[in-house]
């Protein structure tokens, strides 16, 4: 299997292989169709327990599968009070369905006194919620909520949802991989103090990491089916402004490379991954 192959099966099984048995499938959607709509309840019994096919716990995780994870996002989108969600997040944090990731983007109000802008008063900083397993985000983002007609073997309003949209399931896999690589790349010279995504009021970056002596570095990854030019370096450094963020070095990874322009580049600032690097994790 090659590592493009990978990337797209982990983002839908990874979490179960010990529980689940593959034969050769010409492509992904194949296997899609084999395993969830012809052997559909053999799959179900796969989620426990199994109350979290049930609301509320199902609302939460599609919820969680569907958007951008944002905590009390999440909760909205259930239609559920903060009292409750928050007792049955806590929940699913403990049976290891979820974890939290940190936000780290600083806090308006720097002292008491300090005046917060009308236009922000409402703005709430948030963690996001993730799925520990990569299966459990594809079920609950595509699976659940055809869960009837599966029941019957009725695959088509399934499969195609699943064909529109399920590049999103493979976008997070891989930037999780990104991550892991850059932090493998800086180990031996100047190691990471931290790294992951990181979101503020303005933007989203899948990358912002700070190594050792200070420096800051940010990131986006594109699995695109093609290649990455200029163009996105700019988008990168607008938002950057943006955000305020005054970072050393940019980094964009590429499933399928770069242009010319882009590699012909040459500027000690910018670091260029294609999806070969990530072999480094292997």
């Amino acid at each position: 299997m090659t590592l493009e192959q990978s990337i797209e099966y982990f983002s839908i099984l990874g979490g179960m292989e010990e529980n689940i048995d593959l034969g050769f499938f010409d492509d992904l959607f194949s296997m899609v169709k084999s395993n969830f709509v012809n052997d559909f309840s053999t799959f179900q019994a796969l989620i426990s327990p199994s109350y979290l096919l049930e609301t509320p716990y199902s609302d939460i995780l599609a919820a969680v599968a569907g958007g951008d994870g944002k905590f009390y996002s999440v909760l909205k989108k259930a239609y559920l009070s903060e009292s409750a969600g928050e007792k049955i997040v806590k929940e699913l944090i403990g049976k290891g369905i979820l974890y939290i990731e940190p936000t780290r983007e600083q806090p308006l109000r720097i002292h008491p006194k300090h005046k917060i802008k009308k236009e922000l008063r409402s703005y709430r900083i948030q963690d996001k919620l993730r799925f520990c397993k990569p299966f459990m985000r594809f079920w609950f983002g595509f699976v659940i909520r055809y869960r009837n007609d599966l029941h019957q073997r009725k695959g088509t309003l399934f499969l195609e949802n699943f064909k529109n949209h399920y590049e999103r399931l493979r976008s997070l896999i891989y930037e999780q991989l990104c991550n892991d690589m850059l932090e493998q790349y800086y180990r031996t010279s100047t190691p990471l103090l931290s790294h992951g995504s990181y979101w503020d009021q303005h933007s989203e970056f899948d990358l912002l990491a700070v190594t050792t002596d200070k420096k800051l570095i940010l990131g986006e990854c594109k699995y695109k089916e093609r290649k990455i030019c200029k163009n996105e370096l700019s988008k990168l450094k607008a938002k950057a402004e943006k955000s305020g963020i005054a970072a050393d070095v940019y980094v964009l990874f590429s499933k399928n490379g770069f242009s010319n322009e882009l590699l012909q580049m040459k500027d000690e600032r910018l670091l260029l991954f294609d999806l070969n690097d990530l072999k480094i994790l292997l």
